[in-house]
C-alpha cells in the first residue's frame, strides 16, 4: 500500500532533481514510512537527502538540512500530497487524508490475509525453497522450555517464509540416536515399568533415564553396557532395533499431542537414526580426499589452515560409533540431494553455536557449496519458568500452568463473557502470553520470565493482543448488511483514525524486517501498537447511536484493523480468540 505512494512522491522527486525516469524506483526506495507518534500528528512519509547520495552521506549534516529545504521548496503539493515540510536532514510528505484512508481501507478489504505481502516492497524477492530444521527434541531427556523456545520461534520462521510465497519444508529432527539412548536401552532392564510406559511414556522415559544416568555415575559397569547396546544398534540387532522403535514411535505420538496445542506441525520427523549408515558414507568421502586423522580419542578432520590441533572437530569415536556432528553432516548432504533447497535454517539454543560453526566449515571442505545457504539461529536460555509445584520438567507441564491461570483470571473478570470452550479459550491466550513474552527481545538473549507480567490483560503482553482482538471482532455484531462497501469518509477523520492508518501502511516493511533478520520482535512491537492504537479509536469513535452511514464506515474501520492484527498474530503463530 505505502508503495504507491512512495511512487507518486519518488516520480515528482525525480522531475524536481533532474534524474532519469529509470532512478524512479530508486527514489522510491529511499522513502520510508514515519513510525505513528502518539502525542502529536507525524507525517506519512519521509526522505533523507543522505540516502539519495551515491556514495554515502554528502557533505555536513548541516548541508544535509540545506539541501532538504532546497528540496522541499522546489517541490509542490497535489491531489495526493497534501504537505510538505523538512526535519533533521529529510524532507516529510503528508498524504491527502481521504485519499489516505480510502486506499488503505479498500487495499485492506480487498487483500485480506495477503495485506502487507503482495507489495511492490516483495516483488523483487524470488520464491525460493526454505528447510527449517526446529523443536528437535532428545528422546529420554526432558521436553524443557528450550524446546519451548525452539518450537515456536522455528514456527514464526516457517510462517514468515511461507506467507511470502517461500516453498516452506518443516523438520522435527529428533534426538534418537547416540549414547543417551545406549543409557536408556541398557538401563530400561533394570527400572522400567511397561505399564508405567503405556499409562505416562514421556514422564516413565525420563524418570528411567535419570534413574540410570545416577547408577552410571557410580558404576563405571552400566556406562559400558550403554556402549554396548549402542554398537548392538549400530550394528542391527533386532531385539536392541525394537526396543529402540518402540521408545521412538511413543515419543513421537506423546509430542504431537505438544504440537498440537502450540499450533506447530511438521513435515517430516526425521532424526539422527535415519542416518547411522549415511554418516558412515560421508565419512568415506573425507577419507578419500585426505583429510581424517586417526588418533586415540577417535578420528578428526582438521578445519584450521594451519593445522592447529585446537581446531580438530572429532567425527568418530575410537569404538567406531557416530557422533552427532557426523550424523549432521549426513543429514546436510541428504537434504542438499534430496530438497535441492535455496536455504537451511537451524533453529536451536545459543550453545550450539560452534557445533553449527564447525558443520558448516566441514561441509565447505567437502566440497557442497551449499553451506553458504545455510544458517543457524540462536536463541538464550529462558530463567524462572516454574509451575505452582515447582520448578518444570515437561514442556506440558508449562502449558498447562498457563491455561490454568488464564481460566483463573477470567473467572475473575468481571468483563469475562460467557463461553461453549472456556478451557480452550484460556490455552490460546495462555499460549500468546508465553510467545508474545518470549519475542519481545532478542533471540539470542537470555530472559527471566514472569507468569504475573506475562497474564497481565493491559500493556504489552499475548492476553492485551487477544482481548483487542476479541474486542474488535465483537462490535461485528452491530453491523447492518449493506448493498455496498463504499463508505462516508467524513466520519473518519478523527486523529486517532488517521494515525492508525498510518500505522497500517508500515505493515509490510516491518514484515520485510523480520525477514531480514530472522526475529520477531519487530512484528510483536508492531501489532502491540496497533492494539493501543485500536483501543484509543474504540473508545473515541462512537458506533452505537451513530446515523447508519457512521456507523458503517467505522465497523469497516474496526474490521480492517482487526484483520491485520489477526493476520500478525497468526504470522507469529498465535491463533486469535474472537471471544474472552
Amino acid at each position: 500500500m505505502a508503495w504507491h505512494f512512495r511512487r507518486v512522491i519518488a516520480e515528482q522527486v525525480s522531475r524536481v532533481l533532474g534524474l532519469p525516469s529509470e532512478s524512479c524506483s530508486r527514489v522510491a526506495q529511499c522513502i520510508q514510512t514515519v513510525p505513528v507518534h502518539r502525542k502529536h500528528e507525524s507525517p506519512d512519509f519521509q526522505l533523507f537527502m543522505t540516502s539519495l547520495s551515491e556514495g554515502g552521506p554528502n557533505g555536513t549534516f548541516s548541508n544535509q538540512e540545506e539541501r532538504a529545504e532546497q528540496l522541499a521548496g522546489k517541490l509542490v503539493c497535489d491531489s495526493v500530497i497534501s504537505d510538505i515540510g523538512t526535519t533533521r536532514g529529510s524532507v516529510t510528505f503528508k498524504i491527502n487524508r481521504d485519499l489516505l484512508t480510502r486506499n488503505v481501507l479498500q487495499q485492506i478489504s480487498k487483500d485480506g490475509s495477503l495485506y502487507g505481502l503482495n507489495t511492490e516492497l516483495f516483488s523483487e524477492l524470488s520464491r525460493r525453497k526454505t528447510i527449517v530444521e526446529y523443536s528437535s527434541p532428545n528422546i529420554a531427556k526432558k521436553f524443557h522450555v528450550g524446546h519451548l523456545r525452539s518450537t515456536i520461534i522455528g514456527n514464526f520462521i516457517a510462517n514468515l517464509k511461507q506467507a511470502v510465497g517461500n516453498e516452506v519444508v518443516r523438520i522435527n529432527y529428533l534426538g534418537d540416536w547416540g549414547l543417551q539412548f545406549g543409557l536408556l536401552g541398557a538401563g530400561f532392564s533394570s527400572f522400567g515399568s511397561k505399564e508405567k510406559l503405556l499409562a505416562n511414556p514421556l514422564q516413565h522415559l525420563f524418570e528411567v533415564y535419570v534413574k540410570v544416568n545416577t547408577a552410571a555415575e557410580k558404576d563405571n559397569g552400566i556406562k559400558l553396557s550403554a556402549q554396548e547396546f549402542l554398537r548392538r544398534l549400530e550394528g542391527g540387532d533386532p531385539h536392541a532395533l525394537s526396543l529402540w522403535m518402540h521408545f521412538r514411535d511413543i515419543s513421537i505420538q506423546e509430542y504431537a499431542k505438544i504440537y498440537k496445542r502450540l499450533g506447530a506441525h511438521f513435515d517430516d520427523y526425521s532424526g539422527e537414526s535415519f542416518y547411522k549408515e549415511k554418516s558412515q558414507e560421508v565419512l568415506k568421502q573425507l577419507e578419500s580426499k585426505g583429510l581424517l586423522l586417526k588418533t586415540d580419542k577417535g578420528t578428526v578432520i582438521d578445519l584450521s589452515e594451519e593445522g592447529n590441533l585446537s581446531s580438530y572437530s572429532t567425527v568418530m569415536r575410537s569404538d567406531g560409533t557416530s557422533l552427532y556432528i557426523t550424523r549432521d553432516m549426513a543429514a546436510a548432504v541428504d537434504r542438499m540431494e534430496r530438497y535441492n533447497f535455496d536455504e537451511m535454517i537451524y533453529v536451536t539454543d545459543k550453545s550450539q553455536k560452534n557445533h553449527f560453526q564447525q558443520l558448516f566449515k566441514i561441509l565447505k571442505i567437502m566440497g557442497k557449496d551449499q553451506a553458504d545457504r545455510c544458517q543457524h539461529v540462536p536463541f538464550g536460555l529462558v530463567q524462572g519458568m516454574k509451575t505452582r509445584r515447582g520448578e518444570v520438567v515437561f514442556l506440558e507441564d508449562v502449558l498447562d500452568e498457563a491455561r490454568s491461570r488464564m481460566l483463573q483470571n477470567m473467572a475473575a473478570s468481571e468483563t469475562s463473557k460467557q463461553l461453549d470452550d472456556p478451557s480452550d479459550t484460556a490455552e490460546k491466550i495462555g499460549i500468546a502470553a508465553l510467545i508474545v513474552q518470549d519475542f519481545k527481545g532478542q533471540l539470542v538473549s537470555d530472559y527471566h520470565f514472569d507468569w504475573d507480567q506475562a497474564l497481565q490483560s493491559t500493556g504489552d503482553t499475548g492476553v492485551f493482543l487477544q482481548y483487542t482482538h476479541a474486542r474488535l471482532h465483537s462490535l461485528q455484531a452491530l453491523r447492518c448488511p449493506r448493498d455496498t462497501e463504499d463508505f462516508e469518509i467524513a466520519s473518519l477523520r478523527e486523529p486517532c483514525v488517521i494515525a492508525t492508518l498510518q500505522h497500517l501502511l508500515r505493515y509490510d516493511e516491518v514484515i520485510y524486517k523480520c525477514l531480514e533478520d530472522l526475529q520477531p520482535r519487530y512484528l510483536v512491537t508492531y501489532l502491540l501498537s496497533l492494539g493501543h492504537l485500536a483501543n484509543v479509536a474504540h473508545r473515541t469513535l462512537q458506533v452505537k447511536g451513530s446515523s447508519s452511514e457512521a456507523a458503517h464506515a467505522r465497523l469497516l474501520f474496526f474490521k480492517n484493523v482487526q484483520m491485520v492484527l489477526g493476520n500478525g498474530m497468526k504470522l507469529l503463530g498465535i491463533t486469535p480468540v474472537n471471544n474472552m
